[in-house]
């Protein structure tokens, strides 16, 4: 069972480093993308974009459903468990 508390922090935290280090990477290299999606992980309701099975952000159905995701900065995905790059079905 997840933590509540601690899934919040880690929401909170990764909005954090994504701010600054969006503004900071931008102006060192503008062309080089610092964000990637990230699946498997979001709480119902909390997805960023459309799903297979829903219309638009903040409309998922399930907490953890494999083809809702949450953008986040690059790398940091890969190092949450239960995260993945690509949707699952």
């Amino acid at each position: 069972m997840i933590n509540k508390d601690k899934l919040i922090q880690s929401a909170i935290t990764a909005f954090l480093v994504l701010a600054t280090t969006n503004t900071a990477l931008a102006e060192i290299a503008p062309n080089v993308p610092t964000t990637e999606k990230c699946y498997g992980i979001v709480k119902a309701g909390m997805n960023d974009c459309s799903t297979a099975i829903s219309s638009c952000a903040g409309s998922s159905n399930k907490d953890s459903q494999k083809d809702a995701f949450i953008i986040m900065p690059k790398g940091l995905c890969e190092k949450i468990v239960g995260a993945t790059l690509e949707a699952g079905k």
